[in-house]
């Protein structure tokens, strides 16, 4: 487990951080902001108007309304993402990689009106009277080589790349870390097993998936609306509370994003770079912009013009990251809790041991980052507490302090070998005080106001229906990319394996989770981006047709 643990490390940050898949997310969503004439900005109005039915005249072929299609969208991507990965970015970035979210997001609701208005143009009608689309089908329609008059199916490989990379998107992203954090969320606040927690909602899932579309449908537009207003008016209590540390707040997220993070309280320090790639990474990771899932539910969706739905999903990145992402970084910058350490036990995939036991940030900082400091040798621990060494135990990117060892419950004593800077684990726990990220960085966000204790139940409570309602919507994804590949007959045992999934994960180790999902979504993203790319001038004249 830990090889493919450190496989997958390697591949996150090699990939989802990558210039290339970065500047090709953005650069994306610059160019059809430009070249389609702002749409985020010239029709957001027309939008609004839209999903309140203003230009619904008729009946039109479809199995949704454009709320129930927005909702369902939604819920896919108002998540873990919205929680726990605002708070996973500043902590490696700092404050700046809140504005980095909120500038992906801008950026990519021109990207998301895009690939819906595409999706929904291409949508193709099922035996069962339902509809299906999403970037596949227009892939496989529009993607095709042309040579001397031979047309060449390039479309539908790319296509069925896209859907493949789908079904694991469905895993990683809507499956595996939404019952994670659940199940761990459960236990943390309530003592609940995960494995009963993942038991349960696993049986609530397939009692709604299996339903088909029309009960999705109708069960993800009651939860959205609500589970939003309540995680708005909590997140609007905590930073009222801390009103007078708002301003210098957002100071720090607009005022270090071409300086970096200078080194504060137990977190080392940030970089321009570090700040920029985790808050685009996550910000992908919350709204989809790009990813080419949310027109898999819009596809549903009754309307008179493919651009008009197109319009309608592009409220989503708005909702989802300028509103709900904004709040969680706000919370959590005006509150000081993201350079705060405080007591928790450690996991040891974000325990790292350098060698060095220097005191200055720049030192401990730039060694992390750097493989050469990795420390290789021996930590010695007598009745739980480590002999001093040439060494520094860092957690969650900061040095840990009070630092304690044990095993079976009481203070161990004995030696604990350190290979490539990370320590055995040998039925050894060990804890002490460090930063925290993740949804636990988010709980003390709200504990830190009037809320006290009882604010880990609200978050506890959020997150249970942002990753239900995404888990559900996941799941309508990866049956569609399942139909196209394979056929309907395919849509039962894939729902099947889904729920099956959807109760493992609810105790397995996070970290394998959460970076299979980073991956995963780059490996979606990159033939979707490049589809819209090539058939910008089709967008164009979508957009010229609804305006008329």
């Amino acid at each position: 487990m830990q090889s493919i643990i450190e496989i997958l490390a390697w591949l996150d940050s090699y990939v989802s951080v990558h210039p290339v898949f970065i500047y090709t997310l953005l650069g994306t969503g610059v160019f059809l902001t430009v070249y389609l004439g702002f749409p985020q900005v010239r029709y957001f109005g027309r939008a609004c108007r839209t999903l309140r039915g203003h230009y619904d005249h008729q009946h039109h072929e479809g199995d949704a309304s454009h709320f129930q299609a927005l909702s369902t969208a939604l819920s896919g991507t108002v998540g873990t993402g919205n929680i726990a990965g605002v708070a996973m970015a500043i902590h490696l970035g700092g404050p700046a990689a809140l504005f980095w979210m909120v500038v992906t997001a801008i950026i990519g609701m021109a990207t998301k009106y895009s690939e819906v208005t595409l999706s929904h143009k291409y949508r193709e009608k099922l035996p069962d009277g339902t509809m299906a689309g999403g970037p596949m089908f227009y892939m496989d329609k529009r993607l095709n080589l042309n040579i001397k008059g031979r047309t060449i199916k390039t479309g539908h490989l790319i296509a069925v790349i896209f859907s493949v990379c789908t079904v694991l998107c469905a895993f990683g992203t809507g499956c595996l870390p939404q019952i994670n954090n659940i199940a761990t969320a459960m236990r943390d606040s309530f003592s609940i097993p995960q494995m009963v927690s993942g038991a349960v909602l696993a049986v609530a899932l397939g009692a709604v998936v299996l339903g088909g579309i029309k009960r999705i449908v109708t069960v993800t537009e009651k939860i959205v609306p609500f589970m939003a207003i309540v995680y708005f008016v909590g997140a609007m209590v905590v930073i009222i509370y801390h009103i007078d540390n708002l301003w210098p707040g957002i100071k720090s997220v607009f005022g270090d994003v071409f300086t970096g993070t200078a080194a504060t309280g137990g977190f080392l320090g940030g970089t321009v770079a570090l700040a920029m790639s985790r808050g685009i990474n996550r910000g992908l990771f919350s709204n989809e912009a790009g990813q080419g899932s949310a027109p898999i539910a819009h596809a549903t969706a009754r309307c008179q013009h493919p651009a008009q739905e197109g319009l309608v999903a592009m409220l989503e990145p708005f909702i989802d990251t300028v509103i709900i992402c904004s709040l969680t970084g706000l919370m959590i910058v005006s509150s000081g809790v993201w350079k705060e350490k405080f007591d928790n036990d450690f996991q040891f995939a974000d325990i790292v041991v350098v060698n060095t036991n220097s005191n200055d940030a720049k030192v401990l900082y730039d060694a992390m980052q750097s493989n050469d400091s990795m420390y290789d040798g021996v930590i010695e621990v007598v009745d739980g507490k480590a002999k001093p060494g040439d060494w520094t135990l860092m957690h969650a990117q900061s040095v840990a302090e009070d630092v304690v060892f044990k095993k079976d419950g009481k203070p161990f004593t004995g030696a604990i070998k350190v290979v490539d800077g990370k320590p055995e684990k040998n039925g050894v726990v060990i804890s002490g005080k460090s930063l925290l990220h993740s949804a636990p960085l988010t709980v003390k966000a709200f504990s830190s106001s009037w809320f006290g204790s009882f604010g880990e139940y609200i978050v506890a409570l959020s997150l249970l229906l942002f990753a239900f309602s995404t888990s559900i919507a996941w799941c309508y994804y990866g049956d569609r990319a399942m139909i196209f590949m394979f056929g309907q007959r395919s849509v039962l045992p894939f729902r099947i394996v889904y729920v099956i999934g959807f109760f493992i994960a609810s105790f397995v180790d996070t970290s394998l989770i959460w970076y299979f999902s980073s991956v995963a979504v780059v490996l979606m993203a990159m033939p979707n981006l490049i589809g819209l790319l090539i058939l910008h001038r089709e967008l164009k004249d979508e957009t010229r047709k609804l305006v008329k």
